[in-house]
């Protein structure tokens, strides 16, 4: 009796549960569905869809560029680091993850743009980065980098830290320590945040509305696209949001991939 009841038990739990992966996944199996592959190459060939795509490769490159350039120290800082400051260093850097994309775009535009706190000395001949490419650029860092900071801060913190100690005792630099130890140990977990950063970047929709517009061609990267191509072509939309699914998908699988790797036993050996 009492394992018939754990097996019922089991079975009402997994069937709530499975109300929410219904939920989820219909509607991305909706994208799929009744679009065949002619109607597919249709909405690829649609004008706004390679402009957007060229764009999106762009600015997510530059902006994945940035966010390793510069996370990657932040995030060793913040692994060393202890007390509260630091700690509410960290709570800022991941405070973007949690502002609507809305209020993230007004906030480029009163920092950044033509009229922003930094007006004055960033932009002495009256110019702004603002509804430019480099703003495209500037919205998916802000975006983006928390992620990439997050997972590296993770993965410099899971090192082992006699070895630091070690190394630092035979005369390494903090540079050295970094650049010959802490790197390749978290290399995993930095290749995975990098992964998930660039896929924020590629999504981001709202803060780039609002700061850089939907300037096609400058500024209309292919989440603007699909808002674009809803107004007049469908197939568009749904072909672009396929393309955008799919990559997202497929970084998924990657990042679990690496991220699986690193865990295995003699992974770090």
């Amino acid at each position: 009796m009492s394992g018939l009841r754990l097996r019922a038990e089991r079975g009402v739990l997994s069937a709530v549960g499975g109300v929410l992966v219904a939920f989820l996944g219909l509607p991305l199996l909706s994208l799929f569905l009744g679009l065949g592959a002619e109607d597919f190459g249709i909405g690829l060939r649609h004008p706004l869809v390679w402009p957007a795509l060229r764009l999106s490769l762009l600015t997510t490159s530059a902006s994945l560029v940035v966010v390793v350039l510069l996370g990657t120290p932040l995030a060793w800082s913040l692994a060393r680091a202890k007390g509260r400051l630091a700690r509410a260093v960290e709570t800022a850097v991941q405070l973007p993850i949690v502002v609507p994309p809305a209020v993230a775009g007004v906030a480029l535009l009163l920092a950044f743009g033509r009229r922003g706190l930094g007006a004055g000395w960033l932009y002495p001949e009256g110019t702004s980065f603002s509804f430019t490419t480099a703003a495209v650029v500037m919205a998916e860092v802000f975006v983006s980098a928390p992620f990439f900071v997050q997972a590296a801060t993770s993965a410099f913190r899971r090192i082992d830290g006699s070895l630091l100690v070690v190394a630092r005792s035979f005369g390494a630099s903090p540079l050295r320590v970094l650049l010959r130890i802490a790197l390749p140990l978290a290399a995993p977990g930095l290749v995975a945040g990098a992964a998930m950063s660039w896929a924020r970047s590629l999504g981001e929709f709202g803060a780039t509305l609002m700061f850089a517009g939907n300037l096609e061609g400058r500024t209309q990267t292919l989440p603007l696209a699909i808002y674009t191509a809803l107004e007049s072509d469908m197939r568009a939309a749904r072909a672009l949001s396929i393309v955008l699914v799919v990559v997202a998908f497929a970084l998924l699988l990657f990042v679990r991939g690496v991220l699986g790797r690193s865990t295995e036993p003699g992974a770090r050996s």
